[in-house]
């Protein structure tokens, strides 16, 4: 017995890509993919344009075309206005995809008295939406049984009665089941119909095609059986305040901070959810614009959420505030403050054991600390954080307590304050080849080297990291490089030359003046040629790893000739 597939509604506005990307009423636009037309609106259509055509040829048809990049993020973001019309028609609408939607019709025929009138309430609602004339006459409706048979009715415009889909979808071609290997081996069988293709065993084509042809070979039967996935409509947790008078003190500043704060925790708490980002803008009477996202590594509380948006507005209205873009004080007073929460997640709450709970120490610590640095402001208290670099004092980076502890590297831009020290950026000039330390005894991995081993090592943050130290990272780390003397054993200087070779093997090793001490074990050099576009700020340097007859283990470098201690192993 056949199973009984659910009535569906489907939208249908062909070459969405193309209609999203239109900026003027009757434009003829083409959207562009790999230097061929992936999608061309209305106008360019009727001159021609089609999917396919390569770049030159495209423009030749029509010389005022307007060609615009690909972007799945428009097509999905202008698509959303036109999907919500038709849920204020029929509830729980399934994106396909930017320009495709499916909603379930029983329902709505029931309500309306038919599949063709609740068709038609559909497609005067989504014409509505749409502002241009142009596209209001390609909108298509239709409803069938089954989603694939849907989608196939709203290209064609059909209503098809209860029970004809496969009749229906019989005489159309095999290309609708978007397979493009399988079409072209049904294609070559001379299978050109969805009619055709059902007609074979279903045995015989799950045994040639497999599990994907056998899927294929039931839509064409009319036998789509996958459920309707309808989305969630998102929900609105932004809370604003607007201010009469614009405001230009922290104070005014700080009373918003905690009204804002309460209106969103009430929000969520109403929701059952809680936040761990919230997303803060600030709009002064003159425009001037303000946004940051703040992260924090548990859910929010109404404290933190008030000591968040008084960082921001008293950072930016001291004129503090070191972002991207134009710093200092605004021109004029705060007319508007808006607080968007993200990062959602349930919002469990907790149950209290009845002798305490496990953690209760650590969360003592937290609200102590918080409560600090809502007194001292979000500097006052910070942690350290490993993350990639080239240079062991630029490998720590100190975050505010509560920030996100992950490296930067995997971090959105703007998602937390200025770090304390900033770290190298990775760009720079590939070095020469190096090579690998490798060690003995209980200081670095390290052995005697020969002269002109050099290494191109992998740093432990973010890979690679050119010129970078390998591991084990060094125990202690000079706030300011100690001047050295490496000697050959003829008790001459060590040099590297612009080839990445040194002059000699290294012999002695002296730090600050002290006595030289016999070098058994060293390993380098890792070149590094930071910011060589920059001469203001660039630097070329060597980095080597020296045991000595003592039992100490150092890290030093080489710069304009000179000896630099920069770090100790234990």
């Amino acid at each position: 017995m056949r199973p009984v597939s659910t009535r569906m509604l489907a939208v249908h506005i062909p070459d969405w890509p193309a209609v999203a990307a239109g900026r003027r009423p009757g434009e003829a636009v083409a959207v562009l993919a790999a230097n061929q037309v992936h999608s061309a609106g209305p106008a360019a259509q009727a001159r021609g344009v089609h999917p396919g055509l390569r770049r030159r040829e495209a423009q030749a048809r029509c010389p005022d075309l307007v060609l615009v990049p690909a972007d799945p993020d428009r097509d999905a973001r202008t698509f959303e206005p036109v999907v919500a019309t038709v849920e204020g028609v029929v509830p729980g609408a399934e994106v396909v995809r930017p320009g495709d939607c499916l909603v379930r019709s029983r329902g709505a025929a029931r309500y309306f008295g038919g599949d063709g009138v609740a068709a038609a309430q559909v497609r005067r609602a989504v014409e509505a939406c749409l502002e241009s004339a142009d596209l209001q006459a390609v909108v298509r409706v239709g409803v069938a049984d089954g989603p694939f048979a849907a989608l196939a009715a709203a290209r064609l415009g059909r209503i098809v009665p209860p029970g004809g889909t496969p009749g229906f979808l019989a005489p159309l071609p095999v290309e609708l089941l978007d397979r493009p290997e399988l079409v072209d081996v049904l294609r070559r069988l001379g299978l050109a119909t969805l009619g055709a293709f059902a007609g074979l065993p279903a045995a015989d084509v799950l045994a040639r095609f497999g599990p994907d042809g056998a899927v294929a070979h039931r839509l064409a039967r009319g036998e789509d059986e996958r459920p309707l996935a309808p989305r969630e409509r998102p929900v609105d947790l932004s809370v604003s305040v607007e201010f009469e008078a614009p405001a230009e003190r922290v104070e005014q500043a700080a009373f918003a901070a905690r009204r804002l704060a309460e209106q969103a925790q009430e929000r969520l708490r109403d929701s059952g959810l809680a936040c761990t980002r919230i997303v803060i803008e600030a709009e002064t009477e003159h425009g001037e614009r303000r946004q940051r996202v703040w992260r924090h590594d548990g859910p929010l509380s109404v404290a933190g959420i008030t000591d968040r948006v008084r960082w921001q507005l008293d950072g930016w209205l001291t004129g503090t505030a070191q972002e991207p873009g134009p710093t200092g004080r605004p021109t004029s007073g705060l007319v508007l403050v808006r607080v968007t929460p993200e990062g959602l997640l349930p919002g469990d709450g907790r149950q209290l054991g009845l002798w305490g709970e496990p953690g209760a120490a650590s969360g003592r610590v937290d609200r102590a600390l918080t409560r600090v640095q809502g007194l001292l402001g979000p500097g006052a208290v910070t942690i350290p954080v490993v993350e990639g670099g080239r240079d062991p004092a630029r490998r720590v980076r100190l975050v505010p307590w509560g920030e996100p502890r992950e490296p930067a590297e995997l971090r959105e831009p703007g998602e937390s304050r200025e770090p304390a020290k900033p770290r190298e950026p990775a760009g720079s000039r590939e070095p020469a080849k190096a090579g690998r330390p490798r060690g003995h005894g209980g200081g670095p991995r390290i052995h005697g080297g020969r002269p002109g081993g050099c290494g191109r090592a992998r740093g432990e943050g973010a890979p690679p990291w050119p010129g970078a130290v390998p591991a084990p990272a060094p125990a202690t780390v000079h706030d300011e490089p100690l001047p050295a003397l490496v000697l050959d054993e003829g008790g001459e200087p060590v040099g590297v030359s612009g080839r990445c070779t040194v002059t000699a093997s290294p012999a002695w090793l002296s730090v600050d003046g002290a006595a030289p001490t016999r070098i058994t074990g060293w390993a380098g050099p890792w070149p590094v040629d930071e910011r060589w576009w920059d001469p203001a700020v660039g630097r070329r340097r060597a980095r080597f790893q020296l045991v000595a007859a003592d039992g100490s283990a150092s890290l030093l470098f080489v710069e304009i000739g000179r000896w630099w201690l920069e770090a100790t192993y234990d």
